[in-house]
């Protein structure tokens, strides 16, 4: 039996309150117990103890004495031989991914947000017991709430035929590396070569094809294993695979968008709209293909990040930032491989898959942080800069994602130049030398360094790519992408940009107003004197000449001021009028800022002209 036992009860859907029951059979003489500040894969210190209400501590009869240490840190002061029994309350009222939430129709927690960590018996055997609402609170506005269940992907020890019952892990990096699901869900289960699988989704519409998402997760699943361990994946006498069981849990809401990879499971949120619908045209839908994308990209950590993972990474420090520079990596690579993979599966057209990267390009093109920040700083400051963006973060940073996206991509295509492998097998090769490539059973991945990046490029390819990795990754210089891409059957062209990244802001087009939401470095609005929190409200026009000239005599046409309800409105009034002045609100004072249009701003499209050469990239 394990030394350290959980009972988790919703004790209270109204005020979104779990209740916590945590029992340690052999406690230290001043037993010390956390509570994790962060949740592994999403790098901002959230404080999760800012939630814990109600801890009192006892051993049989005696109230020992507790002492809280720091913000999410307690002491207790124990009799050695009796069992000290914790109880306390989360409130759960987050309804993303990386924390908890109950209420009346479902029930979510990851172990971080709930499950303090019993300080010297991380290593030992945990146990879960997670106690179904009874019937009664279940109840909401319809007169017979549907039942409970609850999905996880603990290994259970005694549960009932909704999930709800006793589970095991063998410590606590398992336990809160297992999310735990509840509420009246649906739910399907398959196989992907042969391992067991279970999807399921809260808060979908009645219009929900359920077929279709299982048909093309399975698809999915299946192209990323076979891209791990070869087609002989899931035959007699194929490779071992890393998991033996896998679950998806995905909370459709009306407006959202994420995921979350853990070793046996991923937590997702969508838009219900993005869902596939039954009676759906033909033409797939964009937002359920970015929905297979998340798909493919949290289920490509099982074996980047979660197994494969930094060296910094080889044990957690729950209590503060664990920090590496190698997020370009297992969030870039993954990133390039998610959308690659649904090619491959199947699941999109070339076409599609361009698409695709085009807005990948072109969100690191319009990013002038790229100029400023090497991709790997910008892992290393992931903590202060992606998880904490502002205004300024596109000016001072670029993402880890898009760029180490396009890094994958220069060196795939670089690697299928020279003929001597692919990205895919550098990938399979740190698989296989990885940590801990040795472990009994044939299990592979582990803590990897840049170090061993580079030497897996090098076994694959036959030479150094030193000088690639130091200008690509370590630099702010430009990766080589168009001559690579032609290289391949994609050509580039260069069309006319959008009216805010000609202009060189990001804005919101709301309520008949435009709110400038950052002001891009180097653009013409920085240039003008725009702010972000300015809200743009119009334009001014002087006369024009019969000469063309501005501000003559006899004017041809007279000078004009116009307000603006979007950028859409500035073609309308401007003509071929390139000078004009912005009228702008700004803590409620109206401010005029001469600006001129720039030309030659522009934005790259994608499209094949060589779909041989293209064929050879893009399926294998």
């Amino acid at each position: 039996m394990a030394g350290v036992r959980y009972r988790v009860e919703c004790a209270d859907l109204h005020a979104h309150l779990f209740a916590v029951t945590l029992t340690i059979d052999a406690p230290a003489a001043q037993q010390q117990v956390s509570l994790p500040v962060w949740i592994p894969g999403s790098y901002l210190v959230r404080e999760f103890a800012k939630n814990l209400q109600g801890l009192r501590a006892t051993q049989g009869r005696r109230k020992p004495v507790l002492t809280q240490l720091d913000k999410c840190s307690w002491q207790i002061d124990c009799t050695p031989g009796q069992p000290l029994v914790l109880h306390y309350q989360v409130c759960a009222y987050d309804n993303s991914v990386r924390t908890a939430w109950l209420d009346a129709d479902r029930g979510f927690f990851n172990g971080t947000s709930v499950c303090l960590r019993v300080e010297g018996q991380t290593d030992a055997p945990h146990a879960l017991e997670i106690v179904a609402p009874a019937p009664s609170a279940q109840a909401t506005q319809h007169a017979e709430a549907p039942r409970w269940s609850c999905a996880t992907a603990l290994v259970p020890l005694k549960t009932d035929k909704q999930g709800f019952g006793n589970y095991q892990a063998s410590g606590y990096d398992e336990l809160v590396d297992s999310p735990v699901e509840m509420g009246a869900f649906w739910s399907a289960e398959f196989d992907a070569c042969g391992v067991p699988h279970r999807f399921v989704v809260a808060g979908a519409a009645a219009s929900f094809d359920g077929d279709k998402l299982i048909a093309d997760t399975q698809a999915i699943c299946e192209a990323e294993m076979r891209f791990w361990h070869g087609d002989k994946v899931g035959k007699r006498g194929g490779p071992k695979l890393p998991i033996d069981r896998y679950v998806f849990m995905l909370n459709a809401v009306d407006d959202g968008y994420g995921g979350l990879e853990h070793r046996h499971s991923t937590a997702l949120i969508c838009n219900r709209r993005d869902l596939p619908q039954r009676g759906e045209k033909k033409k797939q839908a964009e937002g359920y293909t970015t929905l297979m994308g998340l798909i493919s990209h949290e289920y490509f950590h099982t074996w980047n990040v979660k197994r494969l993972r930094p060296a910094e990474f080889a044990r957690y420090d729950y209590s503060r930032e664990n920090y590496t520079q190698l997020l370009w990596f297992f969030e870039g690579f993954t990133s390039y491989y998610d959308d690659l993979l649904l090619r491959r599966a199947g699941r999109i057209e070339d076409a599609a898959y361009l698409r695709l990267l085009n807005k990948t390009i072109n969100q690191v093109m319009q990013t002038p942080g790229r100029l400023v920040q090497p991709v790997a700083d910008a892992s290393f400051d992931a903590w202060v800069k992606y998880y904490r963006q502002d205004e300024q973060t596109p000016n001072s940073t670029v993402s880890y994602y898009t760029k180490g996206a396009l890094v994958a991509l220069c060196l795939d295509l670089t690697l299928r130049l020279e003929g001597k492998g692919t990205l895919d097998d550098v990938m399979r090769h740190l698989w296989t030398h990885s940590g801990n490539s040795g472990q009994v059973g044939g299990q592979m991945g582990g803590p990897i360094s840049e170090a061993d990046i580079a030497a897996a490029l090098e076994a694959v390819s036959g030479r150094s790519y030193a000088v690639e990795l130091a200008r690509w990754v370590h630099s702010t210089e430009d990766l080589p992408l168009a001559p690579l891409l032609r290289a391949h059957g994609v050509a580039t062209l260069e069309d006319p940009s959008q009216q805010a990244q000609v202009l060189g802001l990001r804005v919101a087009e709301t309520g008949g107003s435009v709110q400038v939401k950052v002001v891009l470095r180097g653009g013409a609005a920085e240039k003008a004197g725009f702010c972000a929190n300015d809200e743009w409200i119009g334009i001014e026009l002087p006369a024009v000449g019969r000469t063309g000239r501005t501000g003559g005599k006899g004017a041809q046409r007279p000078a004009q001021a116009w307000r603006i309800a979007k950028l859409d409105d500035l073609a309308l009034y401007l003509g071929d009028t390139a000078k004009f002045t912005a009228i702008v609100a700004r803590d409620r004072k109206l401010i005029k800022l001469p600006l001129v249009l720039p030309t030659g701003v522009t934005t790259w499209r994608l499209f094949a002209h060589d779909t041989a050469k293209m064929a050879n990239w893009l399926k294998s």
